[in-house]
């Protein structure tokens, strides 16, 4: 087990994680791993154990959420399972007031991704989407949301994508992060500023000065825990996405794409198994 991003191989175990992040100040974002299903009895699994989860963030009074990503509810499969499956959630959330999140994956689900979303949004206004700053197409995707009112959680993005389809130079990643993040500050409801990045952050701050909107920040767990409570100590809002389950790889792969030091970490994760 990566034991530096994910909290443990069941529901239990992130929990615990999640309360020990509002111990520290923070929210807890909660997501099952997997993705890229297309066997339909593990969707159904899947549903039934973010059912569960759900249940016990209400009965643990843990505050927080969950994220879940769409191929994980069948999206690989069909579009209508998919959607219904989200729509079990959604229902659930909503009897339990809690936000629910979508993650975001490669580019060829964002088009269905984003229509899921919007549908959701029209039984449930508190979730939100995540949105890429790497894909080119992310300003009129953001766009389009906001003009249903929806909320987005704005990430850089950690799959590989044709050059066609995303920036390939992180300083054009960061160039159109910081276009985005500026177009939320101007028009979007509730959104979240996902990122590690310094600058990045330095430069959500400073457009915060001059704005009323609500918004938070979200990090990984395991990444920059001291950023963490720097942001939290100065008060602002900020959420630790908390991943657990068995399919922990992937999820740890994107990890050491986005920083390099982290392959040693996995690496001696991978011999203790």
């Amino acid at each position: 087990m990566a034991k530096k991003w994910v909290a443990g191989y069941d529901a239990g175990e992130a929990i615990a994680a999640a309360l020990d992040s509002n111990s520290r100040g923070m929210s807890a974002i909660l997501n099952f791993l997997g993705e890229d299903t297309t066997d339909a009895k593990i969707v159904d699994q899947t549903v039934r154990e973010y059912l569960s989860l759900m249940d016990l963030i209400g009965k643990r009074q843990v505050r927080g959420c969950v994220s879940v990503k769409p191929t994980q509810l069948g999206l690989a499969i069909d579009y209508d399972m998919c959607l219904q499956n989200f729509k079990r959630l959604t229902a659930r959330a909503k009897e339990l007031d809690q936000f629910m999140w979508i993650d975001m994956e490669s580019v060829k689900f964002t088009e269905d991704t984003i229509a899921i979303y919007l549908e959701l949004y029209k039984q449930y206004d508190m979730t939100g989407v995540a949105i890429q700053s790497y894909l080119r197409r992310s300003a009129s995707d953001l766009l389009h949301i906001a003009e249903h009112g929806g909320k987005v959680r704005l990430v850089k993005g950690a799959y590989h994508e044709p050059e066609e389809h995303a920036f390939s130079t992180k300083e054009e990643v960061d160039a159109n992060y910081v276009k985005l993040m500026r177009m939320l500050f101007e028009s979007g409801s509730f959104f979240a500023i996902a990122t590690h990045d310094s600058n990045m952050i330095e430069e959500a701050i400073r457009l915060s000065n001059d704005s009323t909107k609500e918004f938070e920040f979200q990090l990984l767990m395991g990444i920059r825990d001291e950023l963490k409570n720097e942001l939290t100590t100065k008060e602002f809002a900020v959420a630790e996405y908390i991943p657990y389950g068995s399919q922990w790889l992937p999820y740890s792969v994107r990890r050491i794409r986005e920083r390099k030091r982290n392959l040693l970490l996995l690496a001696r994760s991978l011999i203790q198994q």
